[in-house]
């Protein structure tokens, strides 16, 4: 089997160059500073290059790691699901679509888009693991970022920032590995960080972001009464949701939604969770059950349309699709460019939006889909015109392994094995 670009025939770094820099540690103010985020930029990608995986720990201690993270789940934590971001007049904005653990890509897009600033915010639409040989490192980087500038950094949730999609596509692994005897109290800490992390965005009032997009209302059947007997009341309601009903969520529904919720099957009070973070476009009309995913919907034009004029909104910006998800898409275009129009509508448009260039960085196939990664920049007064940048992988990247079985887990999460969920295990 061929090995993919920046693959492994060698599975170890290439040698150190420079002496190794100290270990990481928390600014002893407890403040972070540029200076402090440009450091661990640095030392993550030194680490990536000349360190071996399971070394890490030398550079980056676990105790740090965990203390970033809870220090930004404090923060994620306080956000609403819908996080109403409001740019002033001279403030631009940035979304960034999936980065999938890429890490060198990442460092390139903020280097490449001018980094957060009080002058520039930046939304990520979620997927910050898995795949990728450097999850950890990169959402540690986007961690910190929030934790500097939380007015300026917004991280949304991805449909991978779950206990299923880790298990399955190498996060986990990933984190056990580089951590070894502290990985599964590491990997803890990162899967109640995922569980902090919003489900949408609207920008400015008119751009809603999110990672799979659009979500169903909740249709709650008849009440059920039944015997309770506490503090007086003798019944208690109790109604239940019907998945199977079909009509379009409201954004005051998506604010009271549970996100909570880890792992599907979502139902009832976890519908709209799992509708934002699975669903995916169509061009056929309507709201339809996502089959080919076993979770989330399938929305036609009209719904985003109606989606678009309810809320009095311009754009739809989603991600969760890329080059080799689209591959089997061909009702909808390909993203060799990082970005693809998939409904152009009266009221404005739906953008799907992927950040991973040369995507996956492993894959079973012998041809590599060599896409560009794109963002997207939103500039005042309006915020409503997009201005797309494309770019290519940072090459070489340097080697690493793989922590899942690419050429047996499928290709596109297409697919969820909810029986395996309810098994408790989590194989595709």
């Amino acid at each position: 089997m061929s090995q993919p670009d920046g693959g492994a025939d060698d599975p170890s770094p290439s040698p150190c160059l420079s002496p190794p820099p100290p270990p990481v540690a928390w600014p002893e103010d407890g403040a972070l500073t540029r200076e402090w985020v440009a450091g661990l930029t640095a030392t993550l990608d030194w680490c990536s290059r000349s360190l071996p995986a399971d070394r890490l720990p030398d550079v980056l201690p676990a105790a740090l790691v965990q203390r970033l993270v809870l220090a930004a789940s404090v923060i994620l934590h306080r956000e609403p699901n819908l996080v109403r971001v409001d740019p002033r007049p001279d403030q631009a904005v940035v979304v960034v679509g999936d980065v999938h653990g890429q890490l060198h890509d990442v460092i390139f897009l903020l280097q490449d888009a001018g980094f957060p600033s009080d002058d520039r915010i930046f939304v990520f639409n979620g997927d910050y693991v898995d795949r990728g040989a450097w999850g950890l490192e990169t959402f540690l980087l986007l961690l910190a970022w929030k934790v500097l500038l939380p007015n300026s950094v917004f991280l949304l949730r991805g449909n991978h920032e779950s206990k299923y999609c880790t298990s399955v596509y190498g996060f986990e692994q990933e984190v056990n590995f580089k951590y070894k005897g502290q990985g599964p109290q590491v990997y803890r800490k990162f899967l109640r960080c995922f569980e902090d992390l919003p489900l949408a965005t609207i920008i400015a009032g008119c751009v809603y972001t999110a990672h799979g997009g659009i979500f169903r209302g909740t249709i709650v059947m008849p009440s059920k009464r039944t015997k309770k007997g506490k503090k007086g009341n003798k019944y208690k309601a109790n109604s239940t949701v019907d998945p199977t009903l079909m009509k379009l969520g409201s954004l005051d529904e998506l604010l009271k939604a549970r996100r909570t919720v880890l792992d599907p099957p979502w139902e009832g009070s976890n519908l709209i969770p799992g509708d934002v973070l699975w669903s995916d476009p169509s061009l056929e009309m309507g709201l339809s059950s996502n089959k080919e995913r076993g979770i989330g919907l399938l929305w036609g034009p009209d719904i985003t349309q109606q989606f678009l004029y309810t809320n009095n909104l311009k754009l739809i910006i989603r991600s969760h699709e890329g080059p080799d998800a689209r591959d089997k898409r061909h009702d909808l275009l390909g993203m060799d460019s990082g970005y693809t129009i998939d409904h152009h509508v009266e009221c404005g448009k739906l953008i799907t939006l992927f950040s991973a260039p040369d995507y996956p960085q492993f894959q079973a196939s012998e041809d590599r889909y060599n896409n560009c990664g794109a963002y997207i920049v939103l500039n005042p007064p309006d915020f409503a015109t997009p201005v797309f940048h494309s770019f290519e992988a940072v090459k070489p990247r340097p080697k690493a392994n793989p922590y899942y079985d690419f050429e047996d887990v499928i290709d596109s999460d297409e697919e969820l094995n909810l029986g395996a969920m309810d098994d408790g295990s989590a194989s595709s």
